[in-house]
């Protein structure tokens, strides 16, 4: 079927311009001002704001073995109406992807329930135990990467030795940083930053392709700075909740508790800071849903996550477009240009490449409401917030996976 979007603000010669996109096939075949024909499908975007599909590299689907929680048809239609068209899903599942055989299991549920292109990770450790390596070589051409998210390797060697084969394979490694004795001292932040410390070591030596899961920290900024001028390469993300929230908004509530947890004004203002200057280098959800039950204990009983698709775009729209932290085109920078770059995904908006974009009234005023979500996670320390922003469309690989008002 023959697509076109009229009236839509695409960006051209360093702002947002009215253009047509058309589509056929799947396929971008223009961005103009040329005049749809009579036998197109024509999609009239009211001067709404086109960008390309946002890609999320830090995503929890949950299946295989946990889809009480969230399938992976569930999260890629809540990341279909977030405008997300990629997705990189996390490898703490079960079977965790540690082979090719059990990764297997994974694909076979993407290929038959995904809305959105969902590549997964591959574990660094089997079982993420982080004993014994996982077989990287067989997974690697499968998998976007290799994170034990969740848990941090916490023996050095084992680290430094799975740095050597992803170097080998050119193959990132996503780093969750948590040393776990010094949470058993009490010291949450410095467990983060002290095992990132230890990783950018190693990764002066080994030279291999580093990427530093949800930072949360001003010392991890500092650090990843650092690492920068010195010239290796690492990257970073964060997370919307700790660009806009810090330890002063805590409640009892299980949707306050995530990890790493929420710190103080300072760190929040550092990792602001880190993407101005370009230190932090994308956005990331860290979309993790728990069932009712699992979030219902409180702060303290509650299990760790949270969930983001469909509200990060607008909740940082609102508060760092808005209030001009940050330009339009930066933050779309940062939810796809970067993560795209990085991850070596390819779903630009361009012509004769497949139709990946979203379509977004940025003036429209939405109240953020988890009982609406179409994820099965409902968890978000962002309910009530009022906020702007809403996608009407998403078309993922030439397919219209999202339109408001059918789901």
């Amino acid at each position: 079927m023959n697509r076109v979007l009229t009236n839509a603000l695409v960006w051209s010669e360093g702002r947002y311009r009215p253009r047509s996109v058309f589509i056929r096939g799947g396929i971008v075949t223009a961005i103009s001002r040329e005049v749809p024909s009579p036998n197109d499908l024509t999609i009239d975007c009211n001067f709404h704001h086109v960008f390309p599909g946002f890609t999320d590299v830090h995503v929890h689907l949950r299946e295989p073995g946990f889809s009480y929680k969230e399938t992976i048809a569930s999260g890629t239609l809540a990341a279909a109406r977030g405008g997300y068209t990629a997705l990189c899903a996390m490898p703490n599942v079960q079977p965790m992807p540690d082979t090719p055989e059990h990764l297997d299991e994974q694909i076979a549920l993407i290929k038959k329930s995904a809305h959105v292109r969902v590549i997964p990770y591959g574990t660094i450790t089997m079982g993420e135990k982080g004993e014994q390596l996982s077989d990287m070589a067989r997974l690697v051409g499968h998998v976007t990467a290799l994170s034990d998210d969740g848990r941090g390797v916490q023996d050095e060697d084992v680290m430094r030795r799975a740095m050597l084969e992803a170097k080998r394979l050119d193959c990132i490694i996503a780093a969750h940083c948590e040393d776990e004795t010094l949470l058993n001292e009490g010291s949450s932040r410095e467990s983060e930053w002290r095992q990132l410390e230890r990783d950018l070591a190693l990764v002066k030596k080994t030279k291999c392709r580093y990427h530093a899961c949800h930072l949360s920290t001003k010392e991890s900024v500092e650090l990843i700075r650092r690492a920068k001028e010195e010239g290796l390469n690492v990257t970073c993300e964060t997370a919307p909740h700790y660009l806009l929230l810090d330890d002063t908004a805590l409640q009892d509530d299980g949707r306050f508790r995530m990890n790493p947890p929420l710190r103080s004004p300072e760190d929040r203002q550092a990792l602001l800071k880190g993407l101005k200057d370009d230190t932090v280098d994308m956005i990331a959800t860290d979309h993790a849903p728990h069932s009712k039950e699992e979030k219902a204990g409180g702060f303290l009983k509650s299990l760790n996550g949270v969930v983001g698709l469909e509200c990060a775009f607008p909740v940082l729209y609102h508060h760092l477009v808005l209030t001009g932290r940050l330009p339009l085109e930066r933050l779309v920078r940062l939810m796809h240009h970067r993560p795209n770059e990085r991850f070596r995904i390819d779903t630009t908006l361009a012509v004769g490449k497949p139709a990946n974009l979203c379509v977004w009234d940025l003036e429209r005023p939405v109240t953020i409401d988890p009982d609406a979500f179409l994820s099965l996670g409902r968890s978000t320390p962002f309910a009530g917030w009022k906020v702007h922003g809403t996608c009407t469309l998403t078309i993922a690989d030439g397919r219209v996976v999202w339109q408001e008002g059918i789901s």
